[in-house]
């Protein structure tokens, strides 16, 4: 197969793999809108900070691990086999603290998040089972990742999608036959991921499986270098949380809780869009680590442009649905009829998602300079995007604007970060001619 007809079999596998986790969310939100109002609405935009930071670590783990295994595979070098192990020992301590807090103090973590006292009551279930639940989240980041770079995509996208389909279905089940309220919805996606490394496990049992799992204690050495590649997937997670709890304070500000439910409907979405994003990019990352690792040049910047051309195309896409669909899609969780929400989020989602034509190419890019071992540069990338810019836009521009200049910082700060990586890109090119 050449790399082109790779290149498409990877990325929309693990676009629809992507989607599948992002939708369970949107299904949550969905389902606690109609249980519980704007307040429902609200607690759950609070805690979407909260998930996005625990997929970060996952995600950082799992990506520069499963990088490093790649190159390594590509290099027939076996110590690569560490990884693996590592990553999973290592998720599973980065897990403790999450659960300690789900445990004991999952109020005092929503207080922090802005929750007021209503906000708290209703959400303490809701937190404290997600929370304990922590390493299953991000296990199963990492077994899907190195499954996918084991060469078997096609089983990471079908356990995926079978763990967000669980999900789904049981938020219902949970929540509204068997009367658990938002405690059942909690529990549906708690249980989700248990679903999708299950049957993850199966390529473990195939013949073309070359993943072992080794003893060994953990090594903080092999996670260093991990995340080293991993970081632009760190970054790329938690910026979807810095978004989130940067624009949830200041839409308190200036609309209390009304403002950030509209808000929580915007980013459910933006969940989506961003999952398609990274679907490109993760799925790209195998490929372009094995041409590097094999000093394939050509065809690694050749996946750069097959990648930067689908976002583009799949930007322009997405644009056109929130455009055309934009009344429908608010009004499926706003099940008070709330005009005031409905204004805010109206106007938030075209605004918003205009970034995402500079988003999409900075996930692709940010990627690829993580699979080509170049760390320093993707986490420029990834850090300006998730932290400084989006602060810096949002900060001033709601300043001066408003609620308006809320939603123009994520385009804002988007194009201020893709003028930077193409910066990036053209002078390693320079450099090389």
């Amino acid at each position: 197969m050449d790399l082109t007809k790779q290149f498409f079999k990877y990325v929309s596998q693990n676009i629809f793999g992507l989607l599948g986790t992002s939708c369970y969310i949107l299904a949550d939100t969905y389902f606690i809108a109609q249980a519980a109002g704007t307040d429902g609405v609200t607690l759950l935009n609070l805690c979407l900070p909260i998930y996005n930071f625990i997929f970060a670590i996952g995600s950082m783990i799992a990506l520069g691990s499963a990088t490093r295994y790649a190159i390594a595979k590509a290099q027939n070098d076996a110590r690569g086999q560490r990884y693996f192990s590592n990553a999973i020992l290592c998720a599973v301590l980065a897990s403790i603290p999450w659960m300690l807090a789900g445990a004991f103090v999952p109020g005092a973590l929503l207080r922090f998040m802005g929750g007021d006292a209503g906000i708290v009551a209703l959400g303490i279930p809701y937190a404290r089972i997600f929370l304990l639940f922590t390493p299953f989240f991000m296990c199963n980041y990492i077994v899907s990742v190195f499954v996918r770079n084991d060469g078997d995509p096609s089983l990471a996208m079908v356990a995926t999608l079978s763990g967000s389909l669980f999900n789904v279905v049981f938020d219902y089940i949970f929540m509204f036959p068997l009367g658990l309220g938002l405690a059942g919805a909690a529990l549906a996606t708690a249980v989700s991921p248990i679903i999708s490394i299950a049957i993850c496990s199966r390529h473990f049992f195939k013949k073309e499986n070359t993943l072992q799992f080794v003893r060994q204690l953990p090594s903080a050495r092999l996670l260093g270098q991990s995340c080293q590649l991993g970081i632009s997937g760190f970054v790329g997670e938690l910026s979807s949380g810095v978004t989130t709890t940067v624009f949830n304070f200041l839409l308190l500000g200036l609309a209390g809780n009304v403002g950030v439910a509209a808000y929580g409907v915007v980013a459910n979405f933006a969940l989506v869009a961003t999952a398609i994003f990274n679907g490109v990019a993760q799925g790209a990352q195998p490929l372009v680590s094995r041409c590097y690792g094999q000093n394939d040049h050509a065809g690694a910047r050749k996946l750069l442009l097959l990648g930067s051309g689908t976002v583009l195309v799949l930007a322009a896409v997405l644009y056109a649905a929130v455009f055309g669909l934009t009344d429908t899609f608010v009004s499926w969780f706003n099940s008070e009829n709330s005009v005031q929400m409905a204004q805010y989020a109206h106007t938030g989602m075209r605004m918003y998602f205009v970034g995402y034509f500079f988003a999409g190419f900075n996930i692709m890019a940010a990627g690829y300079l993580s699979a080509v071992n170049r760390p320093a540069e993707a986490s420029i990338t990834s850090i300006c995007r998730g932290m400084v810019a989006i602060v810096a836009c949002s900060l001033v521009l709601s300043a001066v604007f408003g609620m308006p200049g809320v939603w123009a910082a994520f385009p804002a700060s988007e194009l201020l970060t893709a003028l930077l990586t193409l910066f990036l890109l053209r002078r390693k090119e320079s450099g090389k001619a």
